[in-house]
C-alpha cells in the first residue's frame, strides 16, 4: 500500500468513527423519549460497519499473478471501512409504573427506551479513541509523505 493508500484508509475510519459517535449521541440525548412519530418509545439505535474496496477472488488472483510489480504492490484489496447501515436495536423497552404519564398503558406504565447511559459512554469512548488513533496514522503518513519529499532534494 502507498503512503496516500493509508490516508484513505485512515480517512475512512475518521468519517465511521465520527458517524457512529453522531449515532451513541442520538442515543443518549433520546434516552428518555417515551414517544416517537413511529409510536412507542425511541429505539436504541447501532452502527454496522463494512469494509469497503474488497476485491473479489478473481480479482485478487489476477493482481497476485500480474507480473508488472508495480501494479501488484500498489492493490491491497482494502480501501478502508464505512457505516454499511445503521439498525435498531431489538432489546424490549423498560417499564417504569408511572400511571399519571400521559404515555402510560392501561396498567400504568411507560415505556422508555432501553438505552444504558454507561455501555453508551463506553461506546462513545470507543469511538473517539478509535478516532483518535485514526487521526494518528494519518499524522504518521503525513510526516513519512514528508520525509520522502525531503530525501528527493
Amino acid at each position: 500500500m502507498n503512503l496516500f493508500g493509508m490516508l484513505e484508509v485512515s480517512g475512512s475510519g475518521m468519517t465511521a468513527e465520527r458517524q457512529r459517535a453522531q449515532i451513541v449521541v442520538n442515543n443518549m440525548a433520546n434516552a428518555q423519549t417515551t414517544h416517537t412519530a413511529e409510536g412507542g418509545p425511541y429505539k436504541r439505535q447501532l452502527t454496522v460497519f463494512r469494509a469497503q474496496g474488497q476485491a473479489d477472488f478473481p480479482r485478487q488472483l489476477m493482481t497476485l499473478a500480474s507480473f508488472d510489480p508495480a501494479f501488484a504492490a500498489g492493490r491491497s484489496g482494502a480501501a478502508g471501512v464505512r457505516v454499511e447501515r445503521v439498525i435498531p436495536d431489538n432489546q424490549p423497552p423498560v417499564l417504569r409504573y408511572e400511571p399519571g404519564n400521559p404515555d402510560a398503558d392501561a396498567k400504568g406504565y411507560v415505556a422508555y427506551p432501553n438505552v444504558d447511559p454507561v455501555e453508551e459512554m463506553a461506546d462513545l469512548l470507543g469511538a473517539v479513541r478509535a478516532y483518535e488513533l485514526n487521526a494518528s496514522a494519518v499524522q504518521a503518513a503525513k510526516t513519512m509523505i514528508q520525509q520522502s519529499m525531503s530525501i528527493l532534494q
